[in-house]
């Protein structure tokens, strides 16, 4: 055990960057050991900040893929058979071992990924909330007891883990996502191989560690870690060894993964794309719309599926609105992440900074009117300013595409009716934002929109105690809330004939 890593196990703060990164396994983990890839292979991770590379960590074949879920199968039973109270104890340690580390997590969490300190504090303390409300799930799986209609037996239901589980994460936000996941999964008594994204295993790494120390039995949780991941998870999913597959990305790749779970019948949970509208009503309070906009937009810089993607404004205000909106946006200070006072940071890779500035330049060509930023930086890192964009074409590219960075583009419309069809005119059906002091056109608007979340006057609504998810083409299942659990559960009927009935 190096020193850092002695002194993060003791609790204590590294605070260097090189220090945090050092610290963290690199290998796979597979059964409870730490492993090199099959073939000793590794990839670069990269500090979307400067470009420059973080680390090396291990590249998993789909000979390491093979082991990770065997082991997960040879795992399942024992780890079935443990009481409910056990599972959210360790649940419990784990939620516990996030806070002590928050510091560190948080830093680590802002080198690979490039979101301000204060803002990858908060996704570490979000990501800890799965553990705690799943800590609490764990030990209220039901079932049921019934007489049957006829009077002569009685049914028996009960909910049994679904089994092995393969678990796909993103980069955007790489701490929580893998906890809204395993959070359920091992509340449920479920195994698990895990796959965090290229762009940011470390966080996932660091994560798999803390619930070995928690009390995780070998072989439950499996981390591989891999630039191959068509080659490393495909044959998983296609083995008939895993009974449930969870993702969170694109809409196009979860397509491909629902066709690949199609031939073994995997039960399967999708959390893909978005094309959130934020609606402003002229009888909105405008301050409050200008916060919610900030915090719908510009959470993770943008690079999110919840993020404000289209801005509706009623035209008698959309001026006062767009005037205000860009006076705060340009008063954001853009810079590292793990600078003081930087509120905005880079974005993933060169390929998002790219996106991002031609789908603004798509818009200015249509007749959209910048109104703060729009034009990339120079030097190094993966900026983008933040930009707000009026009077921008429903015909633009990015009204129908994510945006997936720092661009607030407005809109205006004229009447209720017309907000709505233009909001559910899109594949998609996440989350959308009203802003409004009417309550009946609040009700009115939230239960016409085609969305599997709204935020009524707020512009955050991811809640662990809440169900999470969308209709259309942005998903299948829920995860978190009451209902996330029931996502990693099967549920079985037992009929009992009665002697003498």
């Amino acid at each position: 055990m190096t020193t850092t890593q002695a002194a993060l196990r003791a609790g204590s703060s590294i605070t260097s960057e090189a220090g945090v990164v050092d610290r963290v396994h690199k290998r796979l983990y597979v059964a409870g050991s730490w492993v090199d890839a099959e073939h000793g292979a590794t990839f670069d991770v990269l500090d979307p900040s400067t470009g420059d590379v973080l680390c090396a960590v291990a590249d998993a074949s789909a000979g390491d893929g093979r082991a990770a879920l065997e082991a997960a199968v040879a795992a399942r039973a024992s780890f079935a058979a443990t009481s409910p109270r056990v599972r959210a104890d360790m649940l419990t340690r784990a939620f516990d071992l996030l806070h002590e580390r928050i510091d560190d997590l948080a830093l680590l969490m802002t080198l690979e990924m490039g979101k301000p300190i204060a803002e990858a504090k908060g996704e570490i303390a979000y990501a800890a909330e799965f553990f705690r409300h799943f800590a609490g799930e764990a030990v209220r799986i039901d079932g049921g007891y019934q007489v049957a209609p006829a009077g002569g037996a009685r049914f028996l239901v009960a909910k049994q883990p679904v089994g092995p589980c393969l678990l796909i994460t993103p980069w955007n936000f790489p701490m929580a996502m893998g906890t809204r996941k395993l959070g359920p999964a091992l509340a449920a008594g479920c195994t698990s191989v895990i796959k965090p994204a290229q762009q940011t295993p470390l966080s996932m790494l660091a994560l798999v560690e803390i619930l070995a120390e928690a009390g995780v039995p070998d072989g439950v949780v499996n981390i591989v870690t891999t630039t191959h991941a068509n080659d490393v998870m495909e044959p998983l999913i296609r083995s008939g060894s895993a009974r449930k597959l969870s993702f969170t990305g694109s809409t196009k790749v979860g397509k491909v993964l629902l066709e690949q779970c199609a031939e073994k019948v995997l039960r399967t949970s999708m959390e893909l794309g978005g094309n959130a509208p934020f609606i402003v009503f002229p009888d909105a309070d405008l301050d409050e719309a200008v916060e919610g906009a900030i915090a719908a937009k510009m959470r993770n810089m943008g690079e999110a599926c919840t993020s404000a993607n289209r801005m509706y404004v009623h035209e008698k205000i959309i001026d006062e609105f767009g005037k205000r909106l860009a006076s705060k946006m340009a008063g954001l200070t853009v810079g590292r992440g793990v600078d003081e006072g930087v509120q905005v940071g880079p974005l993933i890779d060169d390929a998002a900074q790219d996106k991002v500035s031609e789908l603004v330049s798509d818009a200015v060509a249509r007749g959209a009117k910048v109104l703060t930023g729009g034009e990339t930086p120079d030097g190094k890192g993966y900026f983008y300013p933040p930009t707000v964009l009026t009077d921008v074409p429903r015909s633009a590219r990015m009204a129908a595409e994510e945006i997936f960075g720092p661009v607030a583009p407005l809109t205006a419309f004229t009447d209720e009716a017309e907000v709505i069809e233009a909001a559910n005119h899109t594949e998609f059906g996440l989350v959308a934002f009203v802003y409004t002091n009417d309550l009946r056109r609040a009700l009115r608007v939230a239960e016409g929109i085609e969305t599997g979340m709204v935020g009524l006057n707020q512009g955050v609504v991811s809640n662990p105690a809440a169900p999470f998810g969308g209709v259309k083409q942005s998903g299948l299942g829920r995860e978190g809330g009451a209902v996330g659990i029931d996502e990693f559960l099967e549920t079985k009927y037992i009929g009992i004939a009665l002697a003498g009935q």
